[in-house]
């Protein structure tokens, strides 16, 4: 009988005006580059809930360390285990990188798990055995989004089965200020619909949106963002990294896709 994959990772107010990047005010998101672009086919037939789940992966030596910025078999496996699991690692290369390491943190934010730049060995019993995401709204619809504000993660369910769970960067709480006026950046919670899909970077009074699908007119939005980190930074809007926001808006029909928001 083989044994589960053994990884060992050291710790490594609404804004009236839309919503940008936040952190630094004005700090524009770049675009998907072609590598990124070229994942969304294949990412949205990964995560199609009618795929197989993946096998158990194989045992890798208690030994190795995984760092981010390392490479090899060991990191394939665990980037083929996080995209069984649907937490999209980006491409399945065996390159530990950005893109891996935010489906990393996705996973810990789902399990209750410290969060680290690291897989440790709690994280390795749980990529073995995990446990779903907490469903925030039951009975919200067979295909809806929900964001927990609590956690920064997103899970995207599609007939009803989990589809995609991605790291997001919220409303940071700081005070700010647009040509339109002041206000606090929250997240508003509440019972949302998406209404419309703008592709490519949109340029809005707080900053720069990547394939923004917006849920409070052309204001608040999930849209991607080259700064994800994992504590809530936006001027309000649910941001996502950009690889996942490459491909995201072919998962959510627009308009019409409920979008449940609980802090």
């Amino acid at each position: 009988m083989r044994r589960p994959l053994i990884f060992v990772l050291p710790a490594l107010a609404l804004a009236v005006a839309g919503c940008g990047p936040g952190g630094a005010p004005g700090q524009a998101p770049g675009s998907a580059t072609p590598s990124q672009a070229a994942t969304a086919g294949g990412a949205s037939a990964a995560l199609s809930p009618s795929a197989s789940p993946a096998p158990s992966p194989t045992v890798s030596p208690p030994q190795l360390v995984l760092r981010p910025g390392m490479r090899g078999r060991a990191v394939r496996l665990l980037q083929r285990r996080l995209a069984a699991l649907k937490y999209y690692p980006g491409r399945v290369d065996g390159r530990f990188g950005s893109d891996t390491l935010e489906a990393v943190w996705a996973f810990q934010a789902t399990q209750g798990l410290h969060p680290r730049d690291a897989v440790n060995r709690a994280m390795q019993r749980a990529l073995a055995s995990p446990r779903p995401p907490q469903v925030l709204v039951p009975h919200g619809g067979r295909l809806r989004v929900e964001v927990n504000l609590k956690d920064q993660v997103l899970v995207l369910y599609r007939r009803n089965h989990v589809a995609l769970v991605s790291h997001v960067s919220t409303g940071g709480g700081y005070y700010f200020c647009s040509p339109n006026g002041c206000g606090n950046a929250i997240t508003p919670t509440g019972d949302f619909t998406t209404l419309s899909f703008m592709p490519g970077r949109v340029t809005v009074p707080l900053g720069d949106m990547y394939n923004p699908v917006f849920f409070i007119g052309t204001t608040f939005a999930i849209h991607g963002d080259t700064h994800v980190p994992r504590r809530p930074a936006s001027h309000g809007c649910v941001r996502i990294p950009l690889h996942i926001a490459a491909f995201f808006h072919t998962l959510v029909p627009t308009p019409g896709t409920p979008v449940y928001i609980r802090g």
